[in-house]
């Protein structure tokens, strides 16, 4: 019986000693880019209008790209998480596939689709809606990279949501959108919300398939390349530095109100 707390005390080791190694992976080139990088610097950076413009552009059209695939991600999740039909495994497969196909690669297939010479993107300047060098071209490829994130974690939500409570729902008279509204979204918005948050969070990172479609007016990450080639890792490093201390920041204070929504709630 002596052996046992000593053998899962070495089991417990070994798997933190593990763990923390990939922590320091992560940690160490974040850590050592922040140092190397003075406080002038960073406020040369954030002085920088092109440096302050590129990373709002990032912003906003990374949540540009979220709130647009919410309102078709949602439901398309809903109906993985309850339906079965023929052809289900295939289009849960599809949802992946951003994932895998490689970001320059998918930004051709975008301008393939909606490039100038293409009837959507003719139709789209008609509408004065361009895609090619816009705001709209980069929140697609944002999108396009990013969405499996929200959709697979909406799924999961509303797995989650027991089917009993809302058949309970039907059973007294609410009707498939009441259950919907009332039942099933509010009990799966916590996934959602880390869905929407966790690709807010890749869209913002996006450079392949945005570079692809718009190389001005320049994101964060098309801007900190640039800087590099240019000017080199001094010039790129404040740049990037201000890039993740922005997306840090506002990444921590989602989770810390999503957290307190839920500590409210209970």
């Amino acid at each position: 019986m002596r052996g046992i707390p000593r053998n899962l005390s070495s089991f417990h080791l070994l798997f933190t000693f593990l763990g923390s190694i990939l922590v320091l992976f992560v940690l160490a080139p974040l850590a050592g880019m922040f140092l190397a990088t003075s406080l002038g610097d960073l406020g040369r950076a954030a002085a920088d209008r092109a440096v302050t413009g590129a990373l709002f552009l990032s912003l906003s059209a990374g949540l540009a790209a979220v709130l647009a695939c919410a309102l078709f991600g949602i439901p398309l999740a809903w109906i993985l998480a309850r339906k079965e039909f023929p052809g289900k495994a295939l289009l849960s497969a599809l949802v992946d596939l951003p994932m895998v196909v490689p970001h320059t690669a998918a930004g051709i297939a975008l301008l393939s689709v909606f490039g100038r010479e293409t009837a959507a993107g003719r139709l789209l300047e008609s509408l004065g809606l361009g895609f090619t060098g816009t705001f709209l071209g980069i929140a697609a490829a944002m999108a396009f990279v990013s969405l499996p994130f929200l959709v697979n974690a909406a799924r999961e939500g509303f797995c989650a949501v027991p089917e009993r409570l809302e058949k309970a729902a039907r059973s007294l008279g609410a009707s498939p959108w009441r259950v919907f509204w009332t039942v099933s979204l509010p009990l799966a918005r916590r996934s959602i919300l880390a869905g929407m948050i966790m690709m807010w969070g890749r869209g913002i990172s996006e450079f392949g398939a945005v570079v692809i479609i718009a190389y001005h007016p320049m994101t964060a990450t098309v801007l900190v390349a640039e800087r590099f080639n240019d000017y080199g890792l001094a010039w790129a490093r404040s740049a990037a530095v201000l890039l993740v201390l922005a997306a840090v920041v506002l990444f921590v204070f989602l989770r810390v109100l999503s957290g307190r929504r839920r500590e409210s709630r209970a």
